[in-house]
């Protein structure tokens, strides 16, 4: 007869697909400690049965407009910091794909960000990625450049999508696409939620690239968001090259 320990690494290391199989051969054993494995597997099995409820939930919009070939989520990330560029991207997942943990990148970990960036990768049929510069968004705003990252994105992918899903908003240099804008959209649609995903790891990213060029402000670790490390290297050293001037105004001269 195994161990309890032995039997608590084999639970450790089963595929969640296969708790049952775990459960079935386990749930006879009359041991306290063996009885609180199998509990801990069922309970496994019911958070991995509502995620998947919560993913299908997710899957509302692409349902409903199941008869367009090319659904593409869209978004974008990088509204608010101080410094760095925004970043947009544009995601056609395969109808009938589940990918679990799907959510508003703001709301997973960079951890799980990461992993789901390249389960995202592997399984989309097609993903663009967008930009505005720092100087670019000085120019025109940053809606405006919100506007021309995700149509860079958009613009970039090797399949002309049929529909574009958006958070919240409707992107006039695509109006030949067919646009629906859905409010928290990357929380309420898996496309989006994918999109949202790429953009901010690609973003993070290239804040973590900044970050070795200017270490001063922390980009590592703020992303360029306003953070009080971050404010306060900016009114030490100035701004650099990738500071949004119209919006450091109320902390330095520009």
């Amino acid at each position: 007869m195994s161990s309890i320990s032995e039997i608590r690494l084999i639970l450790k290391n089963t595929d969640i697909n296969d708790m049952h199989k775990f459960i079935d051969e386990y749930s006879s054993d009359e041991r306290d400690g063996v009885k609180k494995l199998v509990e801990q597997a069922n309970k496994k099995i019911a958070a991995l049965q509502a995620e998947r409820e919560r993913t299908y939930k997710m899957t509302e919009f692409e349902r409903k407009f199941s008869d367009v070939e090319y659904i593409c989520g869209i978004d974008e990330v990088g509204r608010g910091p101080l410094a760095g560029p925004v970043y947009a991207a544009s995601v056609i997942l395969p109808k009938d794909t589940e990918i679990l943990y799907l959510n508003d990148s703001k709301k997973l970990s960079e951890k799980k960000r990461e992993e789901l960036y390249d389960v995202i990768m592997e399984k989309a049929l097609a993903v663009g990625i967008g930009y505005a510069t720092p100087k670019r968004i000085d120019e025109i705003n940053i809606l405006q450049a919100d506007y021309e990252a995700m149509a860079m994105a958009v613009n970039s992918m090797n399949i002309k999508p049929g529909l574009l899903l958006i958070d919240a908003v409707h992107i006039p240099q695509l109006e030949e696409y067919r646009q629906e804008s859905i409010i928290k959209g990357d929380a309420q649609s898996v496309s989006i939620a994918a999109a949202s995903i790429v953009a901010k790891v690609t973003r993070d990213r290239v804040m973590t690239e900044y970050a070795q060029k200017y270490p001063e402000y922390g980009f590592d670790r703020n992303k360029g968001y306003g953070s009080a490390e971050h404010i306060a290297a900016l009114k030490k050293y100035g701004p650099c090259e990738i500071h949004r001037r119209s919006f450091i105004g109320n902390f330095v001269e520009v």
